[in-house]
């Protein structure tokens, strides 16, 4: 009987030999904690659709980030419930506004974690939109100027970095000369460039208190079967200024991350969003998976795929299992 000299499995046998061999590997110092602050006191209420994820006011978020700063988790990504909406997003570039007094607040209390602000109106404009709206249509130059103020109020509150999730036309480029003429050059932009209209943000739209009231978001969302005009989107938002790329969502689209990451060499964060974490707990919760080793797996693979960093609501859970 013939046997190859080459038995790929002479190196699978054991632990110690799949350790010294594995190509890839997943650190805490991949994670993004994405959380949701509102305004009150005391409150920390369960989002029914992402078990174990929350809507903090701000004396509670600050205790949830130590949480995270303690397990080694080096960023968090914001996400604002304001306390009115209207047809101008007024609160997301308000200095009083949650999101700008939260990053405060954790400045303040855990100085030593990276604070990253989601930039985007749809959680502030009334009619649940990423853009001023006007005869049933999102304008798109005319929203350029409310994210820019929106990222430089951001950043004159304390954030560390600011990650437009808009996905409107040049908006990279009126941030970066935004926060470039008011003193904010060495500020970095994570870019949202490949954001995909998908259905797997449901649960979300339940945390952030965003879904559209008319319509959909495919006019500036992208269109899932396509994958060359994800590369010219982050091609764009690179000339424009941004420093890192995002692909997001994540599980469906790691082809996006392997094809972004190695056609520009860039930083690329994928999103493992809403959708998919809340599968995984769904099947957790009745014993069809093992969850654990799912979302271990799961994670792994979208690190293999390209991606840098990860934001994932899985983050805290993670960040123990690997300690």
């Amino acid at each position: 009987m013939y046997f190859p000299e080459y038995r790929p499995r002479r190196l699978r046998q054991n632990e110690n030999f799949r350790r010294m061999i594995r190509e890839t590997s997943l650190t805490i110092n991949d994670l993004i904690y994405p959380l949701f602050v509102t305004h009150g006191k005391g409150i920390k209420k369960e989002i029914s659709s992402m078990p174990g994820n929350y809507h903090f006011s701000i004396d509670k978020l600050t205790e949830e980030v130590k949480k995270a700063r303690d397990l080694g988790i080096p960023a968090i990504i914001l996400f604002g419930l304001p306390e009115e909406k209207d047809e101008a997003a007024s609160e997301a570039y308000d200095d009083k506004g949650i999101v700008q007094e939260a990053i405060r607040a954790i400045k303040k209390a855990v100085p030593d974690i990276l604070v990253i602000t989601d930039v985007c109106l749809c959680e502030y404009m009334s009619h649940g939109h990423c853009g001023i709206v006007k005869d049933g249509q999102v304008l798109n130059d005319l929203t350029l100027e409310l994210l820019a103020k929106t990222a430089l109020s951001h950043a004159e509150a304390g954030a560390d970095m600011v990650a437009p999730s808009d996905m409107m036309d040049g908006r990279v480029a009126a941030v970066r000369a935004t926060l470039d003429e008011n003193g904010h050059q060495d500020s970095p932009i994570m870019s949202y460039a490949a954001k995909y209209a998908s259905a797997f943000y449901g649960p979300f739209r339940e945390a952030a208190e965003s879904a559209p009231q008319f319509g959909d978001r495919r006019s500036y969302q992208m269109d899932s079967p396509n994958a060359l005009e994800a590369l010219r989107e982050a091609m764009l938002d690179m000339e424009e200024g941004a420093d890192i790329i995002m692909v997001k969502p994540a599980m469906a689209y790691m082809d996006i991350i392997q094809l972004v990451k190695s056609e520009t060499g860039y930083p690329v964060a994928a999103y493992n969003v809403s959708g998919e974490f809340s599968m995984v707990k769904a099947a957790a919760a009745k014993n069809w998976i093992d969850e654990k080793k799912v979302v271990m797996e799961i994670l792994t693979g979208i690190k293999r795929a390209g991606a840098d960093m990860i934001l994932t609501y899985h983050a805290k859970d993670v960040a123990n299992w690997l300690k």
